[in-house]
C-alpha cells in the first residue's frame, strides 16, 4: 500500500515497516487480487516474522498503539487491491507516499479515495520543491520497500503529513513494512504515532 510518489500536476495514490511470535497478528481469508500469494499458514508466519514487520510492531507498541498486524493473501500494490482484500472502502486505505522534499524525505499518508496535489503538499511542507522519490531513496530513508512502506518503523523519524480525509473513517488500514502486511488504526492514532501534521492534500 505504499509507493514512491508518481507526480505530474498531482500524485497517483498507488499503495506503498516486539518480539517475535504470532500474538497480535492475523491472516485474511479475503479473495486474492494481487501477485505472489501467501497461501499457507507457514508462509503467513514467515511474512509476519519479517524484520520490517517486527520493527513496525515494536514502534506501534512503543507508541502505546496495538501491534496487531494482518497478513494479506496477496500483495497490495494499490489502494483498490488492499480494499478488496480487506472488505473496506478504498478511502479507508492510508497510502504511504514518499516524496523528495528539497532533498529530505517527506511521508504523506493519503486516503486511497483521491490523488494528492503536489503543489498543495509543497505549501503544507513549506518547501520549494516536492518531487518523486525513487526506490533507492525510499529504501534509504524508510528501510522498507515500495509496496510496503509503513507510517512507522523507519531508521530515523520521517516528517509526515496525514490526509484529513482519513478522519471520515472509524478504522483505516496502513502498510506494515512488507507488501503482504497491513495494520488497523485510526486517523487520530496515525497523527499521534507519526507526529504528523493533518493537512488537506487535495487543495
Amino acid at each position: 500500500m505504499a509507493a514512491s510518489a508518481s507526480c505530474s500536476n498531482d500524485c497517483s495514490t498507488s499503495l506503498s515497516n516486539v518480539h517475535p511470535g504470532t500474538d497480535n497478528v492475523s491472516r485474511t481469508t479475503a479473495k486474492a487480487v494481487g501477485s505472489t500469494p501467501v497461501t499457507s499458514s507457514d508462509s503467513a508466519d514467515k511474512v509476519l516474522a519479517h524484520p520490517n514487520v517486527q520493527r513496525v510492531r515494536a514502534a506501534l507498541a512503543a507508541a502505546g498503539a496495538s501491534p496487531e498486524v494482518v497478513a494479506l493473501t496477496d500483495s497490495a500494490p494499490t489502494a483498490a487491491a488492499a480494499a478488496e482484500q480487506l472488505g473496506c472502502e478504498v478511502g479507508a486505505i492510508a497510502n504511504s507516499l514518499i516524496f523528495d522534499c528539497d532533498g529530505a524525505p517527506l511521508l504523506v499518508l493519503t486516503s486511497g479515495a483521491h490523488r494528492a496535489d503536489v503543489a498543495a503538499l509543497a505549501r503544507a511542507a513549506g518547501a520549494a520543491t516536492v518531487g518523486r522519490a525513487d526506490p533507492a531513496f525510499v529504501r534509504t530513508h524508510t528501510g522498507q520497500p515500495i509496496g510496503g512502506v509503513a507510517p512507522v518503523g523507519h531508521p530515523a523519524p520521517v516528517r509526515t503529513l496525514v490526509d484529513v480525509w482519513l478522519a471520515k473513517y472509524d478504522r483505516v488500514w496502513a502498510a506494515a513494512g512488507h507488501p503482504h502486511t497491513v495494520f488497523p488504526t485510526t486517523f487520530d492514532e496515525l497523527v499521534r504515532v507519526t507526529g504528523g501534521t493533518p493537512v488537506d492534500v487535495t487543495a
